[in-house]
């Protein structure tokens, strides 16, 4: 679904069915050089039992306009605004590795709109190494590299989704150098990912973000993950109150584990 946001063409992705703002709705934000489509299944399963869903595209990431937005703060005010596009006023807020910080200042933000926070592959601060940050900026491709290499605690997956056989680092690694390919409309952008690392490397505002939550708030952490390690979330989790629990993946854990992140889920949103 296209939308105009802030002026600008945005998409979201509603799950294969058309959009009804009078349903309870999520809302998926995705990670850093990701797009909508990491949240396929699970848009696909909440939208055929009785949501609405908005798994979008943050601006400069494939089918929303850009340029793509230099702090979690000015994502969180463009998801706020997306919701007003899409005539919706509240909703559940979903959000992976640099998406699940931009939920959470949303929900800061406006917390009379959020009905629920689940933040995935999480961690605060969210601090990315130098090194990953010089290489996302001047050599894109290698950072891409490294970071789907730590992203996958294993090279053979449970057969699920999207099917068996499918290579999930050459999967990973096929989506992102498509994201910082662009849209085929505008210039490709090849400081994305520096754009979205120094976001979450820079975002300092989840204290005060999480005393305005008013709503249930769970963290769903991979045991394997390596990019936000389980045991940076302890902080984060006493100061939302939040419900922790954890799958066996890694960082990519919607790809990795999607039947026990999508059982997790349903639990979590079910309430």
């Amino acid at each position: 679904m296209k939308l105009t946001v802030l002026g600008q063409e945005a998409y979201a992705y509603t799950g294969g069915k058309p959009f009804d703002p009078t349903l309870p709705c999520i809302v998926f934000v995705h990670g850093a050089l990701n797009d909508h489509s990491v949240w396929t299944l699970l848009a696909r399963w909440f939208t055929h039992h009785g949501h609405a869903v908005l798994a979008v595209d943050l601006p400069g990431h494939r089918r929303s306009a850009g340029p793509a937005l230099p702090s979690v703060e000015a994502m969180a005010d463009w998801l706020l605004a997306l919701l007003d596009a899409a005539g919706v006023q509240r909703a559940a807020l979903v959000g992976h590795s640099m998406g699940s910080l931009v939920a959470l200042e949303a929900a800061g933000r406006a917390p009379e709109r959020a009905t629920h926070l689940c933040m995935l592959g999480t961690a605060y601060p969210m601090k990315v190494a130098p090194a990953l940050l010089q290489a996302a900026l001047e050599q894109p491709l290698e950072a891409i590299d490294m970071v789907v290499n730590w992203s996958s605690s294993t090279l053979a997956a449970k057969p699920s989704y999207p099917g068996p056989g499918v290579w999930l680092r050459g999967s990973g690694r096929a989506l992102m150098r498509l994201v910082l390919q662009g849209n085929g409309r505008e210039a490709a952008d090849p400081r994305l990912f520096h754009t979205d690392f120094a976001a979450c490397n820079a975002y300092a505002g989840a204290e005060a973000a999480a005393a305005r939550v008013a709503c249930p708030v769970h963290l769903l952490l991979g045991s394997a993950d390596q990019m936000t390690q389980p045991r940076a979330t302890a902080s984060l989790a006493q100061m939302l109150r939040a419900t922790v629990q954890t799958v066996p993946a890694g960082h990519a854990l919607m790809a990795e584990a999607p039947d026990a992140v999508l059982a997790t889920l349903r639990r979590a949103l079910g309430r």
